[in-house]
C-alpha cells in the first residue's frame, strides 16, 4: 500500500458539504462547508484537532468544489510537490454496476446519469459531485467506492426478491444492500485484533441503520435492499413497509408523485415519524423519559426493529458467535445497547452493565458479562475502508 498518496475524500449531504485529506491512511485534515446565514463559512480542522473557521464569498454548496485546492493550499497542504493523487466519493447506487468500484469515466458518468433515476434521493447529490471534481480537478483520477460492493458475494438467496426472476435480471431489481463500507472496515478491524469469529452480526446503528450477518469474514445477509430505504427503522427512514401501506399513504395524504412518495418515506418515517417530534435518540430518550407516549413508543418501536432483525440475521447465520455494535448511536448510546440486549439472552449473550457504561478505552471494547458471548463496541472507520480499496484500484490500475 502507497502511504505517501494525498487522498481527498468527499462526502456530500444535502445541506453541507464533508471532505478529508490523508496521507495514506493518516488523517491530514477536514473540511467542513455549510451555511451561516446567506453565506457559506468553512471550517478546518487539523488532524491535532485544532479547529479554524474560513469565511468564504459564494453562497452556492455547488461551488464548493472549485473553491477547495485554493483553501488547501492556502493553508500548506496542496502546492509545489504536494499535488493531489486521488479523491474518492462513496456512492450508494442500486445495480450491478455500482456493487463495484470504478475509476470514473465517460461510462461510469453515464451510468451515474441512469442512476438518478432508480435511486433520485440518493445518487443526484454525490452524482453533482463527482462531475464538479472532474471538472476542477482535470488530471486527478476521481474514485466511485461502492457502498455495497461489501455484500456483492452474498449468495443469490439472500440477494432475490420474490418476485419475477427474468423481470428481476433484466431490470437489475435485486437487494444490493448497503453500509457495506461500515462493516467492512470492522471485519478488517477484527481481523487484525484477531476477535473475528465464524458468525458475527454487525448493528450498524445510525442515522441509517442496518444489520448485517457475517460468515467467515464475508457478507451473508444485510437488512438494505434495492435501496437503503429497506430494512429496520431509522432516523426518518420507515424501514420495511407493505408497498400497499406505502400506496395507500400516498393517496391519502395526496403524495404528487411516486418520487415524492419515496422521499416522505425517507424523511417522514422512523423516530421522527412515530414521535412526530424528533430524529434525534438523545431527544427521543429525552422525550421517554418525560412520560411523553408517542415519544416512548417511537423508542420501543425503534429497540425492538433491531432485535427482530438481529434474530432474523442468527437463523440466516444458523447461530452467532459475537454482535458488534457500531456507528453514531451503536457505538455511543450505552442505552440502546443495554435495551436491545434485553432480549438476545437466547442467542447466549448478556451485557455486563458496568462495562457498558464505562468510556470505551480503544478503539473496541467488550461488554459482554462473564460466560455470555462476546458484545463487541467498535469504532468504525468508512474512510480508512475507502482508502483501503481506493489503493486496491489504482495499484491494479483497472476497474475493480
Amino acid at each position: 500500500m502507497n502511504n505517501d498518496r494525498l487522498i481527498l475524500i468527499t462526502n456530500p449531504g444535502s445541506s453541507s458539504r464533508k471532505y478529508a485529506l490523508y496521507k495514506g491512511q493518516e488523517l491530514v485534515c477536514s473540511l467542513h462547508f455549510e451555511f451561516e446565514g446567506k453565506r457559506i463559512i468553512c471550517t478546518l480542522k487539523k488532524a491535532d484537532g485544532t479547529s479554524k473557521k474560513i469565511k468564504t464569498d459564494f453562497k452556492s454548496l455547488t461551488s464548493t468544489v472549485a473553491n477547495i485546492e485554493e483553501i488547501l493550499t492556502a493553508e500548506g497542504y496542496l502546492g509545489g510537490m504536494s499535488k493531489l493523487d486521488a479523491i474518492l466519493a462513496r456512492v450508494a447506487a442500486p445495480g450491478e454496476y455500482f456493487s463495484h468500484d470504478h475509476i470514473v469515466d465517460e461510462k461510469c458518468l453515464k451510468e451515474l446519469e441512469d442512476a438518478k433515476k432508480k435511486a433520485p434521493l440518493h445518487v443526484p447529490v454525490v452524482a453533482g459531485e463527482i462531475e464538479h471534481f472532474m471538472t476542477s480537478f482535470k488530471g486527478t483520477p476521481v474514485l466511485q467506492i461502492s457502498d455495497s460492493g461489501f455484500h456483492t458475494d452474498r449468495p443469490e438467496l439472500m440477494k432475490a426478491y420474490a418476485i419475477d426472476q427474468e423481470a428481476a435480471e433484466k431490470y437489475d431489481i435485486k437487494r444490493w444492500g448497503y453500509h457495506g463500507l461500515s462493516v467492512g472496515s470492522i471485519v478488517h478491524y477484527m481481523k487484525s485484533a484477531e476477535i473475528l469469529p465464524e458468525k458475527l452480526i454487525v448493528c450498524h446503528i445510525g442515522s441509517g441503520s442496518s444489520i448485517t450477518a457475517v460468515f467467515d469474514g464475508k457478507s451473508h445477509d444485510t437488512t438494505m435492499g434495492y435501496t437503503p430505504l429497506e430494512g429496520i427503522m431509522m432516523s426518518t427512514r420507515t424501514g420495511s413497509i407493505d408497498v400497499a401501506a406505502a400506496l395507500a399513504l400516498k393517496r391519502n395524504l395526496k403524495i404528487s408523485s411516486d418520487e415524492a412518495l419515496e422521499k416522505y418515506l425517507n424523511k417522514k418515517g422512523g423516530l421522527l415519524g412515530v414521535s412526530g417530534k424528533s430524529d434525534d435518540m438523545r431527544e427521543i430518550i429525552k422525550l421517554r423519559d418525560e412520560g411523553d407516549k408517542l415519544g416512548t413508543f417511537a423508542h420501543a418501536l425503534y429497540v425492538y426493529r433491531i432485535q427482530s432483525a438481529i434474530g432474523q440475521m442468527a437463523a440466516s447465520l444458523g447461530g452467532v458467535d459475537a454482535i458488534v455494535f457500531t456507528a453514531t448511536i451503536g457505538e455511543r448510546s450505552d442505552e440502546i445497547r443495554k435495551m436491545v440486549c434485553q432480549k438476545l439472552a437466547y442467542l447466549g449473550f448478556a451485557l455486563d452493565e458496568a462495562k457498558n457504561v464505562a468510556e470505551m478505552p480503544e478503539r473496541h471494547t467488550n461488554i459482554a458479562s462473564e460466560g455470555s458471548k462476546p458484545i463487541y463496541v467498535i469504532r468504525t472507520d468508512e474512510f480508512e475502508e475507502m482508502i483501503r480499496r481506493a489503493n486496491d484500484l489504482l495499484e491494479d490500475g483497472v476497474e475493480g
